[in-house]
């Protein structure tokens, strides 16, 4: 993801791969231990460095999954892109017992935790899951009664991450609502949105603007700036807007 922050007085460290859950055909869960961990809050990132033997680097940063709750355990969510340098390695050779040097977290911007309060609205699209995954854990874990809702879009069904536990959240909560849209191919039944989000969308799942919803969007660029566009037509305070957005992996 193209986030700019880096901060100097955060060091490299090694965490230990304690377990890995696939969440789609090219999507892992890595769950690290990490001894030193100073902590983070729902949204934050880090940078993952690997070594090759001749000693070449290569760095990524990756959203962090997992709540804060869940210190000095760490989950990153990695979706695998066929031309990466990086994430091959992370979702198709790495397993339990292996170490990864990460360094984090980063970013104080694109954060949610439940003191700041609500409506929360997140809207994601494919791999920008991750860091709102992080911000509906946390809000599990705390116990919130904050009102929110996920407007969720994916290529296909099998391309939604976190696809049951988004339907156990949902259901072990009254105040969560989850909204999905499949832009390319729904499976036989499906009761969801079958495009991609536009302006009658938001309109119908976004909060009315007089609740000002705190409102996080993450995914492609375009989708990003089209989301947080529509909602400023609509009224909706650019301050309570916030938004993170990475490079292209394909239409969403």
């Amino acid at each position: 993801m193209e986030r700019g922050t880096l901060p100097g007085r955060l060091t490299w460290q090694l965490g230990e791969v304690v377990a890995t859950q696939a969440e789609t055909a090219r999507a892992k869960s890595i769950t690290l231990s990490v001894p030193n961990w100073i902590g983070h809050r729902a949204g934050q990132h880090v940078d993952v460095r690997l070594t090759a033997e001749d000693g070449y680097q290569a760095e990524r940063s990756y959203s962090i999954s997992s709540p804060p709750e869940e210190q000095p355990r760490v989950t990153l969510t990695v979706e695998r892109l066929d031309d990466g340098e990086v994430s091959p390695y992370l979702v198709d050779e790495l397993r339990v017992g292996d170490k990864l040097e990460l360094r984090g977290p980063i970013g104080g911007y694109f954060v949610w935790e439940a003191s700041m309060g609500g409506p929360l609205l997140l809207v994601a699209g494919g791999s920008g899951m991750v860091p709102l995954m992080a911000m509906l854990r946390h809000r599990a874990a705390v116990g919130s009664t904050i009102v929110a809702r996920l407007l969720y879009s994916s290529r296909s069904y099998e391309d939604v991450i976190y696809r049951d536990e988004l339907d156990r959240l949902a259901k072990s909560s009254p105040l969560l609502e989850v909204v999905q849209t499949l832009t390319r191919t729904q499976p036989p039944g499906w009761m969801g949105y079958a495009r991609r989000i536009d302006s009658e969308m938001l309109r119908e799942v976004a909060w009315p603007r007089e609740q000002r919803p705190l409102t996080f969007i993450c995914g492609p660029t375009p989708f990003v700036e089209t989301a947080a566009a529509g909602l400023v037509a609509f009224g909706h305070e650019p301050a309570h807007i916030k938004t993170e957005r990475f490079g292209p992996t394909g239409e969403t």
